[in-house]
């Protein structure tokens, strides 16, 4: 598995787990920030993603958990705070259900218990994903993908850097990582988590809805959310500044 470690070993560990398609590096704008505050930020490449191979011999939540568990001890990290973005949120889940022992606080950010679209709009950005990577393949996914994500003209550099991370992934990875998604239910084990957590949303995030964010700190016990304006889907990024002060409020306290 490959990673950024960059900080100073002594300080507490952040591990940084990105969404889908993306890798360690979507992290880079909180690199700087983590150090400087004193912490240790390892930003891992997912299995299939960035510069960690898949083996093809299966893509699971819990068998990626059990990965970073073993990244973790391996650098003498644990016990880490865990922050995680879209899929990364959904592995930081699995992780700290599997792996209590490991995690300090939970940082869970643009992501969800249980994903089950709300209307025929979401159902059908979905649906529509789900086509173009089994039909059309990663280039065209990552167009679309990363047109909603990045929706506005100022974006265009986003758009571009998310396209080239989505089309250089394993495409077995993504489609089996897709798949996990769709099926991903927690929502009857948040209840047993103990780490302290901090849902982060961006108001204007058309990909999960805030209702599904909001569940989560409904089910957490002690869970509080806070809403980035003007954020989309990937708020450490649009909003890096805003994001920062809160990753870094939550962190510290």
């Amino acid at each position: 598995m490959h990673y950024l470690d960059p900080g100073n070993p002594d300080n507490p560990g952040v591990l940084l787990l990105h969404g889908l398609g993306a890798n360690g590096t979507s992290w880079s704008l909180q690199l700087d920030a983590l150090i400087s505050a004193g912490f240790r930020p390892i930003a891992a490449d997912l299995p299939g993603f960035g510069q960690s191979s898949y083996d093809g011999c299966g893509w699971s939540f819990k068998r990626v958990a059990a990965l970073l568990a073993e990244l973790v001890t391996r650098l003498d990290a644990a016990p880490v705070h865990l922050v995680g973005l879209s899929m990364g949120g959904v592995v930081s889940q699995q992780f700290a259900l599997d792996y209590p022992q490991h995690v300090r606080k939970l940082i869970l950010v643009s992501t969800f218990s249980a994903l089950q679209p709300r209307n025929f709009s979401q159902w059908f950005y979905f649906f529509q994903r789900f086509l173009v990577v089994h039909i059309l393949g990663l280039e065209q996914q990552a167009k679309l993908v990363s047109k909603r994500v990045f929706p506005n003209p100022e974006h265009a550099a986003l758009r571009r850097m998310a396209e080239e991370q989505i089309a250089s992934a394993d495409p077995r990875a993504y489609r089996a990582a897709m798949r996990c998604l769709g099926l991903f239910d927690s929502r009857k084990r948040l209840g047993l988590l103990k780490a302290p957590a901090l849902i982060v949303s961006g108001a204007d995030d058309s990909t999960v809805p805030l209702a599904r964010q909001k569940m989560l700190a409904e089910l957490i016990p002690g869970a509080r959310q806070v809403v980035i304006p003007n954020a989309g889907h990937a708020p450490a990024i649009d909003q890096a500044e805003i994001f920062n002060r809160h990753l870094l409020e939550f962190l510290s306290s």
